[in-house]
């Protein structure tokens, strides 16, 4: 059979979604995520028979022994799994996975990062990705040891603690964004000499993440795995080596064994040497389609017309190749981007905010006004009469900020809520995306002002406006509504320690978004440190 990761993190609406449209026959859970799983299984018409790890009478009725593979009836073409990603409807789309397909990843990867029993491989993301057939099936398959590492370690302490202590790592599974969280643990990370290989895949990866892992750790191999779910993990692979980066991108290099990239321009020609074209892939690697969107597979999954009986994906990607043959990512030709490793279709959350009666229009943009810092701004024409002052607009943007947060992942709500009287137009009357304003102050879910009080309030106030790019903190405002998320988050963890000599778990800062009540939690930290400093 086939297995449908579910992360318990996520909105019951989307899991129940999920569930109701994969149809399994059973779930496997265990005691940490039931709390998830029976309220997404609450609105269900039909629950499956659920098998808690916690719970020994269940397992009593299920067979002891694996039946005979050859008594089932299966061939490499039936489901493996079924992963589900964002969808531009509104709702998710589940990528159907074949045996085949991920089989051909499996061996190819073994082979490619030399994995042998001996090997210890850390599993350091949500199942729901599948970066996990990389940092979880490879190692499986090649009899490795597995260390699972906390799901949703925000900062990657336990994985950062793993690399300080020297521990012999084979394979570290990272997105471009996770090198960065790595280094600001500091220097030992960047030193020891513990994995021998990072594969890098999920967004763009730009030459200056790398810099310092290739200056300080050149023994371990640096890979960037481009591949979207849709063609099974990573397709296309780069190994990049002090010296080879020569512009500000790293390539994604050439095509995996069994697997044919074609960039194509409008009329799926081939683009010239140099030249813009959209990713086609082709090969052992593409997946059977889209679960119960017959219309949609049928779009993106095509003909061949190089290749007799292959068919095509169509990844809505950019690239170029290179003068030397390999390949350079340039982008999305739609409206799909990827924001700290998440793949996020923008037209998902914009039919999520039109649901809601108070919006007439929604546009959502991934903006990148502070370097380094690509966020989610929502455009939003108001149904009706613009709020007038800005306590009534304040809370306008908190009740559209509830409505995503409860029906959409935290990675896919939007950071800065604009109101326009109108969208603005083209000439021929299209959104006119480039004259979309960036946001003010004004864009997020602010409280009534009230200034800081004290100097700690003032300096933490100071340091989220730096991070956020907001010109002026009250002691009411909260971090995540300011557009705060988990790598801001992580950075004001480090100007904490840097500051003010103190490490401030990352659960502290979820847990007191409003600014007072962080800086309260700060001086009790403070004091608790004075007092232990002195009774020592």
């Amino acid at each position: 059979g086939a297995y449908v990761p579910l992360d318990p993190a996520y909105p019951s609406e989307r899991l129940a979604f999920m569930l109701a449209d994969a149809g399994p026959r059973a779930i496997l859970t265990h005691e940490a995520a039931r709390e998830a799983l029976d309220a997404a299984c609450a609105g269900l018409d039909h629950v499956p028979t659920v098998l808690d790890l916690n719970e020994t009478a269940p397992w009593t009725e299920q067979p002891s022994t694996s039946p005979d593979p050859t008594s089932l009836g299966l061939t490499t073409r039936n489901l493996a799994y079924i992963i589900y990603t964002s969808g531009s409807t509104g709702t998710p789309k589940g990528v159907m996975v074949e045996h085949c397909n991920v089989v051909h990843y499996l061996n190819w990867a073994r082979e490619a990062y030399r994995l042998a029993p001996h090997d210890t491989v850390p599993v350091n993301t949500s199942i729901s990705f599948d970066a996990t057939v990389t940092s979880l099936l490879a190692p499986l398959v090649s009899g490795c040891q597995l260390i699972l590492l906390p799901e949703h370690d925000l900062n990657l302490a336990a994985l950062a603690n793993l690399l300080a202590e020297g521990r012999d790592l084979a394979l570290v599974k990272l997105t471009p964004s996770h090198l960065g969280l790595l280094e600001k643990h500091g220097p030992e990370v960047l030193h020891a000499k513990a994995a021998r290989m990072l594969v890098i895949g999920g967004e763009q990866l730009l030459a200056r993440q790398v810099e310092d892992w290739l200056k300080h750790t050149p023994e371990t191999q640096l890979i960037n795995e481009y591949g979207p779910t849709e063609a099974t993990v990573g397709m296309v692979v780069y190994r990049i080596k002090p010296g080879t980066l020569s512009g500000e991108i790293s390539p994604i290099g050439r095509p995996i064994s069994n697997t044919r990239i074609y960039l194509l321009d409008a009329y799926r020609q081939p683009v010239p040497l140099g030249a813009a074209g959209e990713i086609y892939i082709g090969g052992a690697g593409v997946a059977r389609g889209y679960l119960n969107h017959p219309e949609l597979t049928a779009e993106r999954f095509i003909a061949s017309p190089f290749v007799d009986d292959d068919r095509l994906y169509k990844t809505g990607d950019l690239a170029r190749y290179l003068p030397d043959g390999n390949i350079e990512f340039l982008g999305r030709n739609d409206h799909q981007v990827k924001i700290r490793g998440f793949r996020i279709e923008l037209g998902e959350i914009e039919a999520r905010l039109a649901e809601h009666p108070a919006v007439a229009e929604a546009v959502v943009t991934a903006r990148e006004d502070t370097a380094g810092d690509k966020r989610l701004v929502a455009y939003v024409v108001p149904a009706g009469h613009s709020p007038g002052d800005e306590q009534t607009r304040s809370a306008w943007i908190a009740a559209l900020r509830a409505h995503l947060t409860g029906v959409l992942p935290d990675y896919m709500v939007p950071s800065a809520y604009v109101l326009l009287d109108a969208l603005p137009l083209t000439p021929n009357g299209k959104l006119d995306r480039k004259d979309l304003p960036a946001p003010d102050d004004d864009a997020f879910a602010r409280q009534a002002y009230a200034p800081p009080q004290g100097a700690l309030e003032q300096a933490l106030a100071a340091i989220w406006s730096e991070l956020l790019g907001i010109e002026q903190v009250g002691r009411h405002d909260n971090f995540f509504e300011l557009g705060g998320h988990s790598l801001l988050a992580v950075r004001m963890q480090s100007r904490l320690q840097a500051e003010l000599d103190l490490f401030l778990p990352l659960s502290a800062i979820f847990a007191h978004g409003r600014l007072s009540l962080l800086a309260d939690d700060v001086l009790r930290r403070l004091l608790e440190t004075e007092l232990f400093d002195r009774n020592r």
